[in-house]
């Protein structure tokens, strides 16, 4: 989680790749409990376990290679842009927000997670508490809360990029990532195979996004090489 603070004022693509692969290390770790609940019989098809663990085990490797194709189309279809004053200027300026919010993020980090370990302690302790964290429950440990401060940061980062750009294929790319963030929060409140169609459909539809965004950089970065060559 610190990592993905750390890119946040690099790149929004890396910064959402990030979150994409904390979700999948949760799912695998996740395995690991499911590991501890199965139940070897013929009926492996009728237990709630087994069937858990199946789900588990076919979203880590789809997250996998969904999380592969992002980083390919993450690097692809950038245009050449004049680099003027203005431009420059503006890129400036938003990176500048970006590293205040990241900034801010570090102690809303640090104060979560100690209050999510306090939390989870002494749930341990005093198991009969009702407003303590079950321990079956350790994926909403930490993760669900800081997820909502995410969203969040997400939000305020869209507004600040309309001071830095105004084309409709990066603000639908910002806005879609953003939908992305929030698709996986609500997997924190569902369970079973609705919890892993739901990140699985969060890294996709990012997945897709960033494909068309691709395709909108690579048309007007011909067009814009076109216009040089006329001009020259």
């Amino acid at each position: 989680m610190y990592l993905l603070i750390y890119y946040l004022p690099k790149s929004t693509s890396t910064y959402i790749s990030k979150q994409y692969e904390i979700i999948a290390l949760i799912i695998i770790r996740r395995l690991f409990k499911d590991l501890s609940d199965l139940s070897l019989s013929s009926n492996w098809f009728n237990i709630k376990n087994d069937l858990q663990f199946t789900y588990d085990l076919l979203a880590s490797v789809l997250l996998f290679y969904l999380i592969y194709l992002f980083r390919v189309q993450r690097t692809g279809g950038y245009r050449t842009i004049e680099n003027s004053e203005n431009h420059s200027s503006s890129i400036s300026k938003f990176i500048n927000a970006k590293k205040w919010i990241a900034t801010a993020l570090v102690p809303i980090l640090l104060i979560i997670a100690i209050y999510s370990f306090l939390n989870w302690s002494i749930g341990i302790f005093q198991p009969l508490e009702s407003n303590t964290i079950s321990f079956k429950n350790i994926n909403n440990i930490f993760f669900e809360q800081f997820f909502n401060i995410l969203i969040i940061a997400d939000v305020i980062l869209l507004l600040f990029s309309f001071f830095h750009t105004d084309e409709f294929h990066k603000v639908i790319r910002n806005s879609g990532f953003i939908i992305s963030t929030i698709l996986i929060r609500l997997s924190f409140s569902v369970d079973g195979i609705i919890n892993n169609i739901l990140i699985v459909s969060a890294i996709l539809f990012g997945l897709l996004i960033l494909l068309i965004h691709n395709k909108f950089e690579k048309k007007l970065e011909k067009e814009f090489q076109e216009n040089n060559e006329i001009e020259e």
